[in-house]
């Protein structure tokens, strides 16, 4: 027996890949330049909370720490920087560009205030890890119960 591979048919694929086809065709007849995916990445981020501190992760493989910046101001949490492209050259020939390159500016507001003063980063193996104290007077305190 020969069985015939089936195809899967994925509609929101399609539909992607339709709106995709139709921004260009517009971009083409009005003339516009067509927005490259470097103007649209931002890093994915995860945002949890334990042992009174915030900590953030943040998906930004393929970088540099040099290039990252992490800043706190009020409760916000700022985190931008450029991933650049590799050098091209005209002797490649491109089949397919999925990554992400340029600029990115992610601006997170966060669910508790913090202490400025003591948040730390660090960058391994493409995630930032950023840890934001909370204020000691933000900390639970432990109260005594007397029994009279």
């Amino acid at each position: 027996m020969n069985e015939k591979r089936m195809k899967i048919w994925e509609p929101f694929k399609e539909l992607v890949t339709m709106r995709d086809d139709m921004d260009h065709l517009f971009d083409a007849f009005f003339g516009r330049q067509t927005q490259g995916l470097e103007d649209l990445w931002k890093p994915a981020v995860d945002i949890e909370e334990n042992n009174g501190n915030l900590l953030v992760r943040a998906e930004i493989p393929g970088m540099n720490k040099e290039d990252i910046k992490v800043s706190v101001k009020d409760d916000m949490l700022t985190i931008s920087g450029e991933r650049k492209r590799e050098n091209e050259t005209k002797e490649k020939t491109f089949h397919r560009i999925e990554r992400c390159y340029g600029q990115f500016r992610r601006m997170i507001r966060l669910p508790a205030e913090v202490d400025a003063d003591k948040v730390k980063a660090a960058y391994k193996d493409g995630v930032l890890h950023v840890t934001l104290p909370k204020p000691v007077s933000m900390k639970p305190k432990q109260i005594e119960v007397e029994i009279k």
